[in-house]
């Protein structure tokens, strides 16, 4: 008796409150995912975690001193991918950067090219975009990140310290010459001697972690990595 009304009040929570996977729809997925198996297997993944001189790596080169880079997915537009991040971004869940983030950090815990990172830093939002949005994305998914891989983030150890417009339709050298002196390092001390995980959503032309990344590695023994969802195909 108890076990079927356990079961009825299950049946009505799900048709009060139904849990769909964001892809085909199917509510045959676990309570705590947002994609079912078949949708998350046909995500695009790169393995640039496993790959040395990759992609995102390469859009560094003679810019940017880091030891390592990387990006779960490659991003094209009218996917599945990008459906997830207009909900991560601008239709409030979150719950899709946790678990984004989880499958990140899946792929950076199994990787022997990113095992001595220290410390993850969310790529921090302009400050305007955060208070109308209610949170960082990157922060999002730097929580996702760290509930499977047991690195400490630390959110306020970089800020932006001037407005800047939205980058979307600029090409690489605007998005360049926007970002000059918009990012300052707060907590250098806590720094010192770190490897530095930076994390951002979406990697076009790095134009954006380039400058923030700059001021991490006039830190004393400070060296950087990158990390992103998707790169910019």
């Amino acid at each position: 008796m108890i076990q079927k009304l356990i079961s009825y009040l299950k049946d009505l929570f799900h048709l009060l409150y139904p849990h769909n996977c964001e892809g085909c729809g199917t509510d045959v997925l676990n309570d705590d995912a947002i994609l079912c198996t078949k949708c998350l297997f046909e995500l695009p993944e790169t393995n640039f975690c496993n790959t040395v001189n990759n992609p995102v790596e390469k859009i560094f080169f003679g810019r940017l001193n880091i030891a390592n880079a990387t990006a779960a997915y490659y991003f094209t537009k009218d996917s599945l991918l990008q459906h997830l991040m207009i909900e991560l971004k601008y239709r409030n869940n979150k719950d899709v950067g946790i678990f984004l983030g989880k499958q990140l950090g899946y792929q950076l815990q199994e990787s022997q090219r990113f095992y001595d990172v220290d410390v993850i830093v969310p790529l921090p939002l302009n400050p305007k975009k955060e208070k109308k949005r209610g949170y960082n994305q990157a922060m999002i998914i730097c929580e996702g990140i760290a509930s499977v891989w047991q690195k400490p983030v630390l959110k306020n150890v970089v800020i932006r310290t001037q407005f800047t417009e939205t980058q979307t339709q600029q090409d690489r050298i605007h998005r360049w010459q926007n970002m000059q002196n918009v990012f300052a390092i707060t907590d250098r001390n806590s720094l010192e001697g770190k490897h530095v995980l930076l994390v951002d959503d979406v990697i076009t032309t790095g134009a954006t972690l380039e400058a923030c990344g700059a001021g991490f590695l006039q830190i004393p023994g400070c060296k950087l990595s990158i990390a992103a969802l998707a790169w910019t195909i």
